[in-house]
């Protein structure tokens, strides 16, 4: 499924990855699961967004949308590939430190190492603005207090780049800067949420009780503010958008492959319009969707932040619909084993809504689209 806006070796790291997709299957514990990120890892596919002299490919978000749409698409998608290489090692390769740098992208690029990212908060939901979660200084490092909640992956993560908030000297208001908290920091405190979601990754809800950092545990300039969070932010919905799309072209065939076989009367099922136009226009939306993830990752790596900023919540917000639309209509043309676990299709009617509910809900980006697109008033 390769397209013309993608480069020779683009489409060889395509069909790469959906040999080693092809080769695990889809995961059924964590054992599998485990296997499959350290193989990824070893050949060069969880880093390969970031910089060479580190260890990665010297790509970018083009090259990883690749790899994750490719697995999901084999049903082995890896989420956290949304947050170690694309949110952390994206925001350390623009604004760490060469210390942070030689001390955390090498691990990330080869899967050795794992970073988790934690921004939202019980009371603050898609509100940035509202974090609550405060850094002080505290002799010549810092203090961190607050809550985070649905943080993937934070018992497996090596530490976890927290978002929290600074005083600014001169004005007194509060600005978001970026922390790396080792799991094992005095004071950082985790707590699973139980969620009806089956996966390898749990969520959990985090608390820094006066958790101490050294100075260089902040991530950037800290005066940069919302510039190096949306560096990472913006990777994080071209990510999902690739998961999403990922999970819709698997249920999608799944679903054909069933469909050309199952006979009922004197034809497969696939025969029939009411089944096989359902199928195409779910196969139409998953490409358009990619396509806007195409451009966004475009812009991204080309350095336009701005351009991005507009295409990446766009190829969120259609990758979500158009992946939930195929996993609807996947299971309902396999009828009543559409739901039983042997297929293993229904799992993914939960899973598919992470899409449009993680990291931002599609009526947020309906306001960014509104507001900055188009230009019309805020309602809030």
């Amino acid at each position: 499924m390769s397209t013309v806006i993608e480069s020779e070796e683009q489409s060889a790291l395509r069909a790469a990855v959906a040999a080693l997709g092809r080769r695990h299957g889809r995961p059924h514990d964590p054992a599998s699961r485990d296997a499959l990120w350290a193989e990824a890892g070893k050949l060069g596919y969880l880093g390969v967004n970031l910089p060479e002299e580190y260890g990665g490919g010297g790509g970018g978000m083009a090259e990883l949308s690749i790899v994750l749409e490719e697995l999901g698409a084999a049903g082995c998608p890896l989420l956290m590939m949304v947050v170690s290489p694309a949110i952390c090692g994206t925001v350390i390769a623009r604004f760490g430190t060469a210390a942070q740098r030689d001390r955390w992208l090498p691990g990330l690029a080869d899967g050795t190492r794992t970073m988790a990212f934690g921004i939202t908060e019980p009371d603050a939901g898609s509100n940035s603005h509202r974090i609550t979660t405060t850094a002080r200084r505290f002799g010549d490092g810092w203090s961190l207090t607050g809550r985070k909640v649905f943080v993937s992956g934070v018992d497996i993560a090596d530490a976890t780049l927290v978002v929290g908030r600074t005083e600014d000297a001169r004005t007194g208001r509060l600005k978001p800067c970026l922390f790396i908290v080792p799991r094992d920091a005095p004071g950082f405190g985790r707590r699973p949420i139980e969620m009806e979601l089956h996966a390898h990754e749990k969520q959990f809800e985090l608390t820094l009780d006066d958790v101490l950092l050294p100075a260089d545990a902040l991530v950037g300039e800290e005066d940069a503010g919302l510039l190096q969070l949306f560096a990472g932010l913006n990777p994080e919905r071209i990510m999902t958008a690739a998961f999403a799309v990922g999970m819709g072209r698997y249920a999608l065939g799944r679903a054909v492959a069933y469909a050309k076989d199952r006979q009922v009367w004197q034809a497969p099922i696939g025969a029939h319009q009411a089944i096989a136009h359902p199928l195409a226009q779910a196969h139409i939306e998953l490409e358009l969707a990619r396509l806007m993830m195409q451009k966004a990752a475009h812009l991204y790596d080309a350095g336009d932040d701005t351009g991005a900023g507009e295409a990446a919540n766009m190829a969120k917000y259609a990758a979500a619909e158009a992946c939930v639309k195929a996993v609807d209509q996947s299971v309902h043309t396999l009828g009543g084993n559409g739901l039983t676990r042997e297929f293993g299709l229904a799992s993914l009617i939960t899973a598919s809504r992470v899409a449009r509910i993680a990291p931002v809900s599609r009526e947020m980006i309906l306001n960014y689209v509104s507001h900055q697109s188009l230009g019309l008033p805020k309602s809030y």
